[in-house]
């Protein structure tokens, strides 16, 4: 992991990895906003549900009240982290509710679950390779 975190160095300045059974996620990027609150990965509050992506969403501010009216706890700026709590309430449909342009891999650790997707005319590149062995994969 780190021989590929540090290939992308020219990428940003805040690195963030995490390790699980099945699963390892690494992110290097550089913040617009929120530069202290939002570093990557993300979790939701229970830790069960982990994302690193990078884009924008456009509707995150009116996604806020929604969520936050279904008690979850928004802890950042950042804009990537709606999504964490919008896979909680809405499972693979969150995707209808995000406006912008993004590339992100969300994996629910609970379901074993790893999802990518990226805005639908792929303005936000998503990179992967599958063998016999392994799956990788590049958010860009």
């Amino acid at each position: 992991m780190q021989s590929m975190l540090k290939a992308i160095r020219h990428r940003g300045t805040h690195e963030g990895t995490c390790f699980g059974t099945r699963v390892s996620l690494g992110s290097r990027r550089l913040p617009i906003f929120d530069l202290e609150d939002s570093s990557q990965p993300i979790f939701n509050e229970d830790k069960i549900i982990v994302l690193v992506g990078n884009g924008e969403i456009y509707n995150f501010r009116e996604l806020n009240s929604e969520l936050e009216a279904r008690g979850h706890s928004i802890r950042t700026y950042g804009d990537l982290e709606y999504i964490v709590h919008l896979y909680e309430q809405h499972g693979v449909d969150f995707w209808n509710k995000l406006r912008g342009m993004f590339a992100v891999a969300l994996y629910d650790i609970k379901e074993d679950t790893l999802l990518l997707s990226r805005y639908h005319l792929g303005i936000k590149p998503l990179f992967y390779r599958k063998n016999a062995s392994s799956f990788l994969f590049s958010l860009q």
